[in-house]
This record gives structure tokens, sequence and C-alpha cells, in this order.
């Protein structure tokens, strides 16, 4: 009978070690389906998501969103905008939906444009109400 004890003791070992082992592997795909989700979902509270997400975008064509006009402005430093320059960032802003700001904004940021200081909280808004 003690054979028989040990035998079921035994198994019952196996059975909690495998079940650990399949929980610690099961956590690295909850990892890879997070990370596998598409960039719509990036929220800025993870900073790897938005990386993976601007990389992506930056081996993508450029996405322009009617504002060929912003290319004049690149490589401008954010705090170098007069009131009328940011005004025309602010008008194309004002005609996109809330979900496209985001996209709007890796635009900008892929084509080397800085966003006037004038216009960022506007841009902010926009983002967190989408």
């Amino acid at each position: 009978m003690s054979g028989f004890l040990i035998l079921l003791l035994g198994l019952a070992l196996l059975g909690i070690i495998a079940g650990i082992l399949g929980l610690v592997s099961r956590h690295g795909e909850d990892d890879k389906i997070v990370e596998a989700d598409n960039c719509a979902t990036c929220n800025g509270t993870n900073d790897k998501c938005e990386q993976e997400c601007m990389m992506e975008a930056a081996v993508k064509e450029i996405e322009y969103f009617d504002d060929e006009e912003l290319d004049d402005f690149r490589e401008r430093r954010s705090d170098n905008y007069t009131d009328e320059e940011a005004e025309i960032f602010r008008e194309i802003l004002y005609t996109m939906r809330p979900n496209e700001v985001k996209d709007w904004t890796r635009s900008l940021t892929l084509r080397q444009i800085s966003l006037p200081d004038q216009v960022k909280d506007e841009v902010f808004v926009m983002m967190e109400g989408e």
C-alpha cells in the first residue's frame, strides 16, 4: 500500500509541476498577444507599445492629412513658431476627427516637424477625448 501512496504522490507532484510550467509559459504568450495588438490600442501608458508603433510607422509610407504645407516647418523647434504659423497647425488640427490626431502627430514626427508650443495643449486634449 505504501508503494501505491508514493506513486500517487509522485503523480500529484508531477501534475503540480506541469501546471506551474503551463502557467509560466502561458504568461509569455499573453505578452506576445498584447504586443501583437495593432497600434490603435496604444494609449500612451505603455512605452514599449508606442516605440514599436513608431518603428512600424517608420517603415511605412508617411501618411499626409492634407497638410503638405507643414513640410516647410521641417526641423523647426517647437518654441520657435509665430502665432500666425501656429494657427496653420490649428486649422489642420480642427479639420480632423479625434481618432486621427495621434496618427497625425506620428506623421509630423516622422517628417521631422515639431508641433508649435501654442498648439500642444489642444492636441493632447483631442487625443484624450478619442
